[in-house]
């Protein structure tokens, strides 16, 4: 298992809490990745929204791709992870830009394509937002283009009914070959399919054992279907409150989950819940945190958080994107004594 992290750029990640101790800034963002590379987190999750679907749309939010590139250039071994939804971008300038990220990180910086959701934002920011599953057909075009950019073969053509490339040169390539680590989260056959075709590792919102024992299953049985490699790696999305006791975290759930029907943070949730195929239903419970992070039920002590971490990783989760409130503080507790209790239960079950 691999620990990631949802880097904070909305001001954190609890819909019913105003201020959680952690401004949208570069400054804070980059002392938290510093801090994780330093205590044993391998990934940071870089999300792209316009708007701050947190907190509210007039409230501030980091841009993605200018922030990773300060994060490559500020760091040493975190895996760059940013967000790219390909109605809000060109594929091949996208591919030219992800390169240069790559070089200038070390080959560090990997992709999560998402074929976004957010029918307000593609309005106010020019997006391209069409029906859902023609959006995964721009996505595969999309993803086909960079792919085709970053192979050593060059020029590079090619002509779909999204886009038109005409011998097209790029150069440097991506430190990484054949080219960039493609992560991608679907939940509807449009999605799964674009996923065991073209990507190189599937990422879920958060979801309990059972769930994710199914998807991970269900994408294993996919992807050999195309005759191509098996999947890479498998990601999911978890919000972790962690306590002494299982009374203070059960306390802190309740404070985080007391929701606020007026809330601004939930503004984008129709739309988050009407335009995306989900597989579960999504209630306000849910949405109260992002991403579903509840649902796994990282909640409890460092013991009953460390047999749970076993418990995905035994159904075959191989990193866990996770997310703290306040961010820095509570990832120090987790890796301080989460971290090293998951590693010494693993030993004893594997001498058992």
């Amino acid at each position: 298992m691999e620990y990631g992290f949802w880097l904070p750029i909305f001001g954190g990640w609890l819909r019913n809490v105003e201020d959680e101790q952690m401004p949208p800034t570069f400054d804070y963002a980059k002392q938290v990745a510093q801090t994780a590379e330093r205590i044993g987190f391998s990934t940071t999750l870089i999300a792209e929204l316009n708007l701050n679907d947190i907190k509210g749309i007039k409230e501030p939010s980091l841009e993605a791709w200018t922030t990773a590139a300060a994060i490559a250039a500020t760091t040493e071994r975190l895996e760059i992870m940013t967000a790219v939804r390909p109605g809000f971008h060109n594929p091949a300038t996208t591919a030219k830009m992800a390169a240069n990220i790559d070089q200038l990180s070390g080959g560090r910086f990997t992709l999560n394509v998402v074929s976004a959701w957010w029918a307000e934002e593609a309005k106010q920011y020019n997006g391209i937002f069409t029906a859902h599953d023609e959006r995964y057909a721009r996505t595969e075009e999309f993803v086909t283009v960079m792919k085709g950019l970053w192979a050593d073969a060059s020029p590079y053509s090619f002509s779909g009914h999204h886009y038109t490339i005409e011998q097209a040169e790029l150069h440097p390539k991506p430190v990484q070959r054949p080219g960039i680590k493609l992560y991608a989260g679907g939940e509807s056959e449009a999605g799964k399919r674009t996923i065991v075709e073209h990507c190189d590792a599937y990422v879920m919102h958060g979801g309990t054992v059972e769930e994710v024992a199914h998807k991970i299953n269900d994408m294993k049985v996919r992807r050999e279907t195309t005759g191509q490699t098996p999947l890479e790696s498998f990601g999911l999305a978890a919000y972790i409150i962690c306590r002494d006791t299982e009374e203070e975290a059960l306390l802190e759930w309740q404070r985080i989950t007391d929701v606020k029907e007026d809330s601004a943070g939930y503004v984008g949730y129709q739309d988050f819940i009407s335009k995306s195929q989900l597989e579960q239903q999504v209630e306000r419970n849910d949405y109260s945190v992002s991403n579903r992070g509840l649902r796994p039920n990282l909640i409890g002590t460092p013991e009953q958080i460390a047999e749970r971490i076993l418990a995905f990783e035994a159904v075959g989760v191989t990193l866990l994107l996770l997310q703290f409130s306040p961010q820095l503080e509570e990832m120090e507790r987790f890796a301080r004594d989460v971290m090293p209790l998951v590693e010494a239960k693993r030993k004893v079950g594997q001498q058992s």
